[in-house]
């Protein structure tokens, strides 16, 4: 069955002056989902995270959350947690503190936060063990229990980044926006957080919504994906989805660790030949691989080397360069040498060339 939607944009558009930064943006949030929006800089991504939030208003269109059209409502009354990129951590405070900034200001009154002298205030005591309450078992879940009394500057990255949670997972909201979180990061370490956001999210069963430029943080985290472009929804689907059938060329260049290649049906593929003129074709680097006998041959140009496989650069006997993808221990032949290379037929990405829009398989032949 399908899950209930907790937050809709509806034909959203945003502009500022005469620039637009959004065109007609449609996106479904569902209970438990974790999406993730993804695109290249500058295409909208975080605008449309701040709609989410109600850091910003759109121009024309409707914000839904839970059926409500809540545009004109603050962040604080939508209840919607936001972790930044810069983590937004208060120095002089410690990691309890900071992360039980929104209960403190959400269940003690400006007398009782008076440090020593609002102790004494009415019904003080009562919130307070409740926060500390609160506080624990949120730095329990981080694991951040061991560092409550130290202040951000003496915190790791990864430490800083899961007290920015702690202080959006307190507060109990309907749903989590992350604005690329884990940019600041070193790669082994984005790793580490990567699987501990998933792990959060299964734990919380709240939707996560994550931007990113990084699509193979995406495809490792997300159960959708939003593929944004020119301020545009260019795809939305599961990872599988937008990467076996991506729904033009750009999301298809966008999509995949290697970049994909593009042919032409004059481009000299060999038995690949014979596919519709308006055809563009798209074979991924890791589905193009050595291979005696394959259907045409590419002069070798570099090899890179990564461990379990060697990625080729490759030029056709037209003069366009490729990428293809072969084990880590093939026997890589001297620079100049004709490679054969293979693909099977069902890999094979078809697109009109001049719309850019992906061709049905019936077209193939």
């Amino acid at each position: 069955m399908t899950s209930q939607a907790v937050l809709e944009l509806r034909d959203v558009t945003r502009r500022f002056g005469a620039s637009t930064v959004l065109d007609a943006v449609n996106v479904t949030v569902r209970d438990g989902s974790f999406t993730a929006l993804l695109g290249a800089s500058g295409c909208g991504k975080s605008t449309t995270l701040r709609i989410m939030a109600g850091l910003d208003r759109p121009t024309e269109g409707e914000v839904l959350l839970s059926g409500e059209n809540v545009a004109d409502k603050t962040a604080y009354e939508r209840n919607i947690a936001m972790v930044f990129q810069s983590y937004a951590l208060y120095p002089h405070l410690t990691v309890f503190q900071n992360i039980a900034l929104p209960l403190t200001m959400r269940h003690l009154n400006a007398f009782s936060r008076v440090p020593g002298l609002g102790r004494l205030a009415p019904g003080s005591a009562t919130a307070r063990e409740l926060i500390t309450k609160k506080v624990t078992e949120t730095a329990d879940i981080l694991s951040l229990a061991d560092l409550l009394h130290r202040k951000p500057n003496s915190l790791s990255g990864g430490q800083k980044q899961r007290v920015a949670l702690g202080r959006a997972l307190v507060r109990d909201p309907v749903m989590f926006l992350l604005d690329e979180p884990l940019s600041n990061l070193d790669a082994r370490l984005r790793v580490k957080m990567r699987s501990e956001l998933v792990s959060l999210h299964k734990r919380t069963d709240r939707p996560f919504v994550y931007v990113t430029h990084d699509q193979v943080e995406a495809m490792a985290m997300a159960d959708q994906i939003i593929v944004m472009i020119k301020g545009k929804v260019a795809q939305a689907g599961s990872p599988r989805d937008l990467y076996d059938r991506p729904a033009d060329k750009e999301v298809a260049a966008f999509i995949g660790t290697n970049s994909i290649n593009f042919f032409e049906p004059d481009d000299g593929l060999g038995q690949m030949n014979g596919y519709p003129v308006n055809a563009l074709i798209g074979i991924r680097p890791e589905h193009l691989a050595p291979a005696a006998g394959g259907h045409f041959g590419a002069r070798l140009e570099t090899a890179e080397f990564l461990g379990s496989e060697t990625v080729l650069g490759l030029r056709t006997e037209r003069g366009k360069e490729i990428l293809a993808i072969a084990p880590g221990d093939y026997p890589v032949p001297a620079p100049g040498s004709e490679v054969r290379l293979g693909v099977s037929p069902e890999r094979l990405h078809l697109f009109d060339r001049q719309s850019g829009k992906r061709l049905n398989a019936e077209h193939a032949r």
